[in-house]
């Protein structure tokens, strides 16, 4: 109730919001909640499924993603499918507790519970930030529709009516990721029957001209350089890790880092030489110029606006990353036609459209999870109503309350707050468009790119200043 200056205010809110798992102040509830959290991230990296015909031939979720990308034999996706979600069931009685200590954290911190404290990050009331998610979805709804009954009539067309009955749900196992959040594991069998291809492949352009592990990371320096932001520092070159290490084990999923709250910027990742690594070291580099612009802020403003802007400066820059640019660079000899135009669109839409309803699922149903709304006898069966509402798709094998089918995804058992994603799945496309009308770029905004654009530079430099 005191009034502060709107500063410190903005500050006092920080300190209360920031958290993602509030702990209760009795230390022994304390400590249980921080084992159970360390429990349920460690089963999730432990997770692997050894098939009862082969209890020695054990996969990971690496392996076991793999299949569901590359195979088209219904049985062996159902099988890999059904193989990890079957890791999960372990963590159901400890997800429980967990939700009950760290609601009462955020009790104690004056939320009514922990998705409130979540929803309370966006310079908004938590219902109405809930209200604008809902506003969200409905526009952009008919785009996922129409992409959803395409994808859908092209696997019928595969796998025939039995296994992909018109007018249902789609199997979950079905669309080339574990997960079903993203479909360009299965663009081989959705692509327009007489469409021009893009003709080039970006992975053998660049095996070809021999860029290494290092001269992809510069490609993506230099990016940023054409846009007049100054040089990485030499640290950044002694300190990141490009390259796995043979000597150890390490997480080798993509993240960047900004240890000193300075200059010291690293990214920390196992770089294949390959199209997708080139796309993903340019996000990566988003973070860091983002991490490195506000650096001059006072510790708690040390951030982006919300934690969808950070995601989406990094999908921003690597929607850049066009043909024209790889013409530019010499990666490519010339652009594709305007009539690949469907094809690359299609591969977009299989990654950006598709994801939105997952974006939104994950956090739906921990927001009611975490209210009470739906009650621990009812975890598994809430998560497959709210799938087929919002993704439209269904489990390929019969799901009971004996299975925890929600902790398959990291950000469950890890508990990192999703609704960033959703965010970022839009924010990006506004940025993007922003800054190619600041560039003077004309025509189609997908084959637009922000390259040597000072202006657009200078505009994006301002904002993540900010």
């Amino acid at each position: 109730g005191v009034k502060l200056p709107a500063e410190l205010e903005r500050k006092m809110g920080l300190l209360k919001s920031s958290q993602v798992l509030p702990a209760p102040s009795d230390a022994a509830k304390r400590e249980e909640l921080t084992q159970l959290a360390a429990e349920l991230e460690g089963m999730y990296g432990r997770g692997k499924y050894c098939p009862p015909a082969k209890p020695t031939e054990c996969m990971d979720i690496g392996q076991l993603s793999a299949v569901l990308t590359t195979s088209r034999d219904p049985q062996e996706l159902e099988t890999a499918w059904a193989g990890w979600h079957s890791i999960s069931r372990p963590m159901r009685g400890k997800y429980q507790r967990f939700v009950e200590l760290a609601n009462e954290g955020a009790k104690e911190l004056g939320y009514a519970n922990l998705g409130e404290l979540w929803r309370s990050k966006y310079d908004m009331q938590p219902d109405a930030f809930a209200a604008e998610l809902d506003r969200l979805w409905g526009q952009v709804k008919p785009l996922y529709d129409s992409l959803h009954c395409y994808v859908r009539a092209r696997l019928t067309a595969t796998y025939g009516k039995e296994v992909v009955p018109p007018g249902a749900p789609i199997p979950a196992h079905l669309l080339g990721n574990m997960w079903a959040q993203q479909w360009g594991g299965i663009y081989d069998l959705v692509k327009p029957a007489n469409a021009v291809l893009p003709g080039f492949d970006l992975t053998t352009q660049l095996k070809a001209k021999g860029v290494d592990e290092l001269g992809m990371v510069r490609y993506g320096e230099g990016f940023f350089s054409s846009l007049g932001f100054a040089k990485l520092p030499a640290t950044f070159w002694e300190r990141s890790m490009f390259i796995k290490p043979r000597d150890r084990d390490v997480v080798c999923h993509a993240s960047a880092w900004d240890i000193d709250q300075k200059d010291d910027l690293r990214i920390k990742m196992c770089i294949e030489i390959n199209e997708e690594d080139f796309s993903t070291i340019h996000h990566e580099l988003g973070h860091n110029y983002y991490q490195r612009a506000y650096n001059g802020k006072s510790t708690l403003f040390l951030d982006s606006a919300n934690d969808g802007f950070h995601e989406a400066l990094g999908d921003t820059v690597a929607l850049s990353v066009t043909p024209a640019y790889l013409k530019t660079l010499g990666l490519i000899d010339q652009e594709p036609p305007a009539e690949a135009d469907i094809a690359l669109l299609l591969q977009t839409a299989l990654d950006k459209v598709a994801f939105l309803p997952f974006g939104l699922t994950i956090d739906k149903w921990r927001w009611e999870v975490f209210s009470g709304k739906i009650p621990p006898a009812q975890y598994n069966q809430a998560w497959w109503e709210l799938k087929r509402k919002y993704q439209g798709v269904a489990p390929p094998a019969a799901r009971s309350e004996t299975d925890f089918d929600p902790g398959a995804k990291f950000h469950v058992p890890g508990n990192t707050p999703y609704m960033r994603y959703f965010l970022a799945d839009v924010l990006q496309f506004q940025f993007h468009r922003a800054l190619c009308q600041t560039a003077g770029q004309k025509g189609p905004l997908h084959r637009c790119s922000i390259y040597g654009s000072e202006a657009a530079g200078d505009k994006l430099g301002a904002m993540m200043e900010m």
